[in-house]
């Protein structure tokens, strides 16, 4: 079985977040893509606006219907700072004999030096670099620092399309009262304005 990691606040999730794993599936010929919602990032302090409960109810709904699509709770349950590292130890034990890839935007390469033991985390699961159009690649130079010389070679490099959408500016439109329609699946917008989220 060939898995791949998402990680993020998806705070809320969007469009762009099911595109690039949907791209990511077909790129690596996943047999599913686990979304991990953080519970709290450590290079972002503040933590997410949404309770941990909200953020993983939006998801399901996201990917309803998607069998190759599934939200892991392992941060979420562990609750505290959420490490790279004890995420995909955690899911290597729940898949043992699963090939891992963990899906990753270019602009976090430059970021790897501040990770918690980044070559531990890329010998547990190989990293699957996101390139978008419109941003700086990121190339194996960068990344070769970071991996065993086992791992040497095991980057993918992904192709993804330039994507405008960003969570923060979805908290923002209905903050304002604006329309979030076609930022996100019809669902994930009703549980936001039922739930009253980012008001």
């Amino acid at each position: 079985m060939r898995i791949g990691i998402l990680g993020g606040s998806f705070d809320p999730v969007h469009y762009g977040h099911l595109m690039l794993a949907e791209r990511a599936r077909e790129q690596l010929s996943l047999d599913k893509v686990l979304f991990v919602p953080a519970a709290m990032s450590p290079l972002k302090p503040t933590g997410p606006v949404a309770s941990s409960e909200a953020r993983v109810a939006m998801l399901q709904l996201a990917i309803g219907g998607n069998e190759a699509f599934e939200v892991s709770r392992v941060e979420i349950d562990r609750g505290g700072v959420s490490y790279t590292l004890d995420t995909v130890t955690a899911i290597r034990e729940q898949f043992p004999q699963a090939e891992l890839f963990l899906m990753m935007g270019a602009d976090l390469v430059g970021q790897l030096g501040d990770w918690n033991q980044p070559e531990k985390i890329f010998a547990i699961a190989k990293p699957a670099i996101m390139n978008r159009g419109g941003y700086d690649a990121a190339t194996a130079a960068e990344i070769e620092p970071f991996l065993t010389d086992s791992d040497s070679g095991q980057v993918a490099f992904l192709q993804m399309p330039q994507i405008e959408l960003s969570s923060s500016e979805l908290r923002d439109r209905v903050g304002a009262g604006k329309s979030i329609r076609y930022h996100t699946p019809r669902a994930v917008e009703e549980s936001i304005r039922a739930e009253g989220l980012y008001v």
